[in-house]
C-alpha cells in the first residue's frame, strides 16, 4: 500500500508554516517513509500578529479567524503545489494552530478550518486531531509518537525541541511520552526584548549569566513532580514562568532559561537510561543548549539531516492522515493517557 500525502504543521513558537510532501509504503507489515518536498512558509507579519493575539479575542472574531486562517492554509498549500509541480496527492493532513490547550476541562481548539483547505485545494483534507482525544479523557498531546513508532523505531527515543520539548520512547513494551518543558516560545519571546525573532545559535544566552535563585525557581514548578501523561500549553507559560521572568535582564534570562531547559532534558534522558535518542524540531540549531545537554548525560544525541529536524512533525502529521484515512489507529492511548488508542481527525 503507497500513498501520498502533505502534511502542515504551525508550531507554537510561530516560526511559520511547514509543509511537507511524503510518500509512504507498508512493506512487510513495516512503514517505511520518502520525503519527496518540504518547505517552511515564514508568516507574513499581519498574520504573526493575528495567530499571536487569537488568544485574546472574542469569540466572534475567534470563529471567523478560524475560516479565515483555513482559507489562508488552503491558499499556502495549493502555491506549493503548484510551484513544485506536484501530482497525484491522496490527501492533505493539517495540524492547525493551537489556541487553546485545556484538556483538564476537555477542550483543545486548533483554528484553520480544514473545509477551507479542501474549498483551495479539491483535496481530501484530514484535520482536527487532539479534540477526539481530549473528549476521550486524554492529553490531546504528544501526537507524534505513532510516527515514532512506526517510522523511527530505530531509535531509544525521539525528542522535539520546539515551541515545548516533548520526548516519546519505549517503556515496559509500550510507546509512551510527554512533553518536558517550554523551550523556543520562551526563548524566542525574551530575544525580542533584544529586536531578534530568536536566539541564534544560543549565542546571546552564553554571553548571560544564569540567575542561580531565578534557576530554582523554574527547576521547582509543580509540572515537572508530575507523573506523565502530560503536556503543556501557552497557558502555563503565562500562568508560570513569564512571571518569573518580568524585570530580568534579557540576558540573564536567555542564559538561566536555556540553563532550565537543559537541566529538564536531561534529567529525562539519565533517569530513563535512554541509550540513543533523535532530536528534532528548531531548537536543534541552538548549539549552546545542545551542548549543555550533552556535556550531562551519556545518551548519544543523534541529529539527522536537515529536512528530518524541520519537517519531522509535518511528516508524522501527514502520516497520521494516511492512517487515518485507512481507519488505523493514528493516536496511542499510552502517550496521550486517553481511554484506548484511537484514529482520530475529521475528515473533509
Amino acid at each position: 500500500m503507497k500513498s501520498k500525502a502533505i502534511g502542515l504543521m504551525s508550531g507554537t513558537s510561530l516560526d511559520g508554516l511547514d509543509i511537507c510532501f511524503a510518500e509512504f509504503e507498508k512493506y512487510d507489515n513495516k512503514w517505511q517513509f520518502k520525503i519527496i518536498e518540504a518547505e517552511t512558509i515564514c508568516y507574513p507579519e499581519n498574520w504573526e500578529k493575528a495567530l499571536r493575539n487569537s488568544l485574546h479575542l472574542s469569540s466572534e472574531n475567534l470563529l471567523a479567524l478560524n475560516s479565515e486562517y483555513g482559507f489562508y492554509l488552503g491558499k499556502t498549500v495549493k502555491t506549493f503545489i503548484e510551484d513544485k509541480k506536484i501530482t497525484d496527492i491522496d490527501l492533505i493532513a493539517s495540524h492547525g494552530h493551537t489556541v487553546f490547550h485545556q484538556p483538564h476541562k476537555k477542550f483543545t481548539l486548533q483554528i484553520g478550518d480544514g473545509r477551507g483547505i479542501k474549498l483551495q485545494t479539491n483535496i481530501p483534507v484530514i484535520y482536527d486531531f487532539r479534540s477526539q482525544d481530549v473528549l476521550m479523557g486524554g492529553n490531546g498531546a504528544p501526537l507524534v509518537p505513532i510516527g515514532d513508532e512506526l517510522l523511527f523505531s530505530q531509535y531509544d527515543g525521539c525528542l522535539n525541541l520546539g515551541g515545548f520539548s516533548n520526548i516519546s520512547f519505549k517503556k515496559a513494551q509500550k510507546r509512551i511520552a510527554f512533553d518536558i518543558c517550554a523551550v523556543n516560545i520562551v526563548l524566542n519571546k525574551i530575544s525580542q526584548q533584544l529586536g531578534k525573532s530568536f536566539d541564534e545559535n544560543g549565542d546571546s544566552a552564553r554571553k548571560g549569566s544564569v540567575d542561580s535563585n531565578l534557576l530554582e525557581k523554574l527547576n521547582n514548578l509543580e509540572f515537572y513532580h508530575h507523573q506523565h501523561p502530560k503536556s503543556l500549553g501557552i497557558e502555563f507559560c503565562n500562568h508560570y514562568i513569564f512571571p518569573l521572568l518580568e524585570n530580568v535582564d534579557s540576558l540573564t534570562a536567555l542564559a538561566t532559561f536555556t540553563e532550565h531547559a537543559a537541566i529538564q532534558i536531561f534529567k529525562i534522558l539519565n533517569k530513563n537510561r535512554l541509550k540513543k535518542v533523535l532530536f528534532t524540531g528548531g531548537g536543534t540549531y541552538n548549539s549552546y543548549l545542545i551542548e549543555k545537554i550533552k556535556y550531562n548525560t551519556s545518551c548519544e544525541i543523534i541529529i539527522p539531516d536537515k529536512s528530518i529536524i524541520d519537517f519531522k512533525e509535518a511528516l508524522i502529521f501527514a502520516f497520521m492522515g494516511v492512517l487515518r484515512i485507512n481507519n488505523e489507529v493514528n493516536v496511542l492511548s499510552s502517550a496521550t493517557g486517553s481511554l484506548r488508542d484511537h484514529s482520530s481527525g475529521i475528515i473533509a
